[in-house]
């Protein structure tokens, strides 16, 4: 049986030397509460200053499988209609062999399209910063030669980008179209002499986000809510995640998901104060990896904390 170095080198290797590489955004069960991250518009509006962090263990007993951490912080500026925020993401794969940070500030305009309905389009610029270690690819068990490849490692090699989103939503209803970075980037070797060297290592391709939900009151104290995220990107299958919750009480949070072809998950929420949420998902693969003896599924553990509660805006329902 292939132990599960091995497993995580043939996938580190596939992932790091292909000549041409279609990256993907990291992926998150708990979108419905991480939309900065995909969409700049949904800066400031929640109406108040508003801090949002997730870490996700993607293939739980996999050797240096993915993990990924995100940092949002963001705010209405008083009366006035913009936003602001930063975001911050960061992907590692194979315990630093293959690390990426996006670094962001975000800002958004909104206008009232009616009494109850508002519409936001946001902007976010900075960058992000990648390393590549094909020396550490022989830690998982793989007889790796950089220069056998033509490759150098990638040290904190920084590359600028920007995005785009417009977010509309009411009490019930929210809808976003974004495209988080736009610009694609090649990242190159630091072999330009060698004829037979690869010419680039991957190339950041647009992943453009549509996300979706209504809140539905089937009593005083329950609502539901069924939401859509699709993520479609150039050289990969297109991404449908769809989820179904329930809120009790405005203090506890259920519900299930579905990632097309991918993934089922679980999810839970605990509204622990009226400034403290605390989000948990579990995903199990419906892919022959999820059968495989190492991989015991995703975790994700998703934290907001609402820092301030000063701005007389009005505040989205906490499903959104």
């Amino acid at each position: 049986m292939v132990n599960k170095s091995t497993w995580a080198a043939v996938f580190f290797i596939l992932l790091t030397t292909s000549s041409l590489f279609g990256q993907q955004d990291a992926q998150y069960t708990q979108y419905m509460f991480n939309t900065l991250t995909v969409n700049p518009a949904y800066a400031g509006s929640r109406g108040q200053l508003s801090f949002a962090g997730l870490y996700r263990s993607q293939w739980l007993g996999l050797s240096g499988a993915p993990e990924t951490f995100t940092l949002n912080l963001h705010s209405p500026i008083r009366n006035s209609r913009l936003g602001y925020g930063i975001s911050i993401v960061n992907d590692n794969i194979g315990d630093g062999t293959v690390q990426e940070t996006y670094l962001d500030a975000v800002l958004s305009y909104t206008i009232d399209v009616s009494p109850t309905a508002k519409l936001s389009f946001g902007l976010k610029g900075g960058g992000n910063i990648i390393s590549l270690d094909f020396v550490g690819l022989r830690g998982f068990g793989a007889e790796v030669d950089p220069n056998a490849t033509g490759q150098d490692n990638i040290d904190n090699q920084f590359s600028p980008n920007f995005g785009l989103g417009v977010y509309y939503h009411t009490d019930k209803f929210y809808a976003g179209f974004s495209a988080p970075n736009v610009l694609e980037t090649e990242y190159f070797d630091n072999d330009d002499n060698d004829a037979n060297a690869v010419n680039f290592l991957a190339t950041e391709r647009i992943n453009f986000y549509f996300i979706t939900g209504y809140v539905f009151d089937l009593s005083a104290d329950l609502q539901f809510k069924p939401a859509l995220l699709t993520k479609a990107v150039g050289g990969a299958p297109l991404q449908v995640d769809v989820s179904a919750s329930f809120l009790f009480n405005e203090r506890f949070s259920f519900g299930a998901a579905y990632r097309w072809d991918a993934a089922i998950s679980g999810l839970v929420g605990f509204q622990i104060t009226d400034q403290l949420m605390l989000g948990l998902a579990y995903d199990r693969e419906t892919t022959e990896l999820g059968a495989a003896q190492f991989n015991d599924g995703s975790f994700e553990v998703f934290l907001r904390l609402e820092l301030l509660k000063r701005f007389q805006r009005t505040v989205s329902p906490r499903f959104f």
